[in-house]
């Protein structure tokens, strides 16, 4: 917890700030857009590539890489300046996205988004770090609408880019785009952010970092593959189930030994840093549910176009922005974050519950009010949680405590991709050999609006049936994350928010 010393040396805001904003949030645009534009350019990417049965590794290299590198990204920061590190993560980012443009088979194109990965991770830590660096605590939330406007931004206009380019560039410019964006950025943050350069004598956790890594895929491998290619008893999963406990073991025995662990225990001896990882966890694991779950639902049972049920997710992603920005404003006005951070769970939590119950005669107006009680709960929460996850450490710790917090968002991102991915393929095919005896031929087909025209009607109807059947289950897992959140926001204890912006003494 933040000593008293600390709390009472901090200055004022800088000037210039905002100007100092802009290059950090354009910066986060890249990274924020690359998952939803590269989205819609898969299947093409499957049909020139080859390889549709790795197809998923190409989004699970980007998310396993981000999620084991960001507690070494903070670190770095932490030790040896945050502006550089995020440059230097915004360069690997640009790198890994040209490499992904230039790859000419599916194991290359894999590893490419791992490369990407890495940088992805890096420079969401390192923008929240610098973030956390510039702007007192009390002071954030006056900006977290800004943040959190950047993600819905790339919800939005993500698909629609990714779409437009693909047709007419090709998907090789689905990573290419990155570039003279990011470009841009990276001269912009270089000009105009100024924080304070340190170096301190100390060394980076490489054995911790790999155990990490070795933890988290093979957890994301046995949730992935289980019950689905092998069996839950199977050699396979066992194995890697062991594999997984040992490095968490490992992990955790490494971080307690080192002198500069890359994700400090002393950290969780403060309740409510333990409370906001948590929170970070359970809003990724619904946040990917409804990214991903709401559109395809969306196209298959309302018979959506790609770009209409982007659309018809306005409603989660508008509600969004408007709590977010009023939230940020009440924190900054009372710093009462524990209000949001309870009432923003109960409202994901009515949100999930509603979506849990839908199936292909669902109106359309209960769907919304779903989704913006989803998108209402999920913006109470966003920045706010890294905020008072930032002001329950030493400031000298905020890169390594912004890494954490995004280290369990992607984790939660994880976790739902393979346990809700699992659940909904699995009602998939137990509807469709109920209902028309298989779904033979489905996976050859492009389950859009027009994929759909071409299915036979009983086809059609099973499939229809099947899809509502599994985005169901997968809200029946996301309500049980939003019920652990509401849980967990009840245990939050409301801190003072440090006022102004600090150095130690």
């Amino acid at each position: 917890m933040t000593g008293e010393a600390e709390r009472t040396s901090w200055e004022g805001p800088r000037p210039g700030l905002r100007l100092a904003l802009v290059p950090l949030l354009l910066a986060m645009l890249p990274t924020s857009l690359g998952t939803t534009i590269v989205a819609t350019s898969m299947p093409t990417i499957a049909g020139d590539l080859g390889g549709v049965e790795h197809l998923s590794w190409a989004v699970s290299a980007y998310a396993l890489a981000a999620a084991a590198s960001t507690p070494v990204w903070g670190r770095l920061g932490d030790m040896y300046g945050r502006k550089r590190w995020l440059m230097t993560a915004m360069a690997v980012f640009l790198t890994g996205s040209a490499l992904s443009g230039l790859a000419g088979t599916m194991g290359q194109l894999i590893a490419a988004r791992a490369v990407q990965g890495l940088g992805g991770g890096g420079v969401a830590v390192c923008v929240m770090a610098v973030i956390g660096e510039l702007i007192p605590p009390r002071e954030r939330g006056r900006y977290q609408g800004m943040i959190s406007s950047v993600m819905v931004f790339s919800m939005i206009v993500g698909p629609l880019v990714g779409g437009t380019v693909t047709d007419n560039l090709g998907w090789r410019w689905a990573f290419w785009f990155n570039l003279p964006l990011g470009g841009l950025a990276l001269a912009l943050v270089a000009r105009f952010v100024r924080v304070p350069s340190r170096r301190r004598q100390a060394h980076i956790d490489y054995v911790g970092a790999l155990l990490l890594v070795l933890c988290i895929t093979s957890l994301v491998l046995v949730l992935t593959w289980g019950g689905t290619h092998y069996a839950w008893g199977s050699g396979t999963i066992l194995v890697l189930t062991a594999a997984s406990a040992a490095a968490l073991a490992g992990f955790v025995l490494a971080q307690s030994r080192t002198a500069e662990p890359v994700l400090p225990p002393h950290l969780f001896r403060s309740r409510n840093f333990t409370l906001m990882s948590v929170l970070s966890f359970t809003n990724g694991f619904v946040m990917y549910g409804a990214v991903f779950y709401l559109p395809l639902y969306q196209q298959a049972v309302n018979g959506a176009s790609a770009v209409g049920s982007g659309l018809l997710l306005l409603p989660m992603l508008g509600s969004l922005v408007v709590v977010s920005q009023s939230s940020g404003r009440f924190l900054a006005r009372t710093g009462n974050y524990r209000v949001l951070q309870v009432g923003g769970s109960a409202a994901m939590l009515a949100g999930a519950l509603l979506l849990a119950r839908v199936d292909t005669t669902t109106s359309r107006p209960t769907i919304e009010l779903s989704m913006a009680l989803l998108g209402a709960g999920m913006g109470s929460l966003g920045q706010n949680v890294v905020t008072v996850a930032q002001n329950s450490v030493d400031l000298q710790e905020v890169g390594v405590a912004a890494a954490a917090i995004t280290l369990f968002r992607t984790l939660g991102n994880s976790v739902g991709v393979a346990l809700m991915g699992t659940r909904f393929n699995h009602r998939v095919r137990e509807v469709m050999a109920e209902r028309t005896g298989g779904a033979a031929g489905l996976h050859q087909t492009r389950l859009d609006a027009k994929g759909m025209d071409r299915l036979t009607p009983a086809v059609r109807a099973g499939y229809e049936a099947a899809v509502a059947g599994g985005v169901r289950d997968a809200f029946v897992l996301a309500s049980a994350a939003a019920a652990l959140a509401f849980v967990t926001a009840l245990l939050v204890r409301q801190v003072a928010l440090r006022s102004v912006r600090g150095r130690r003494s």
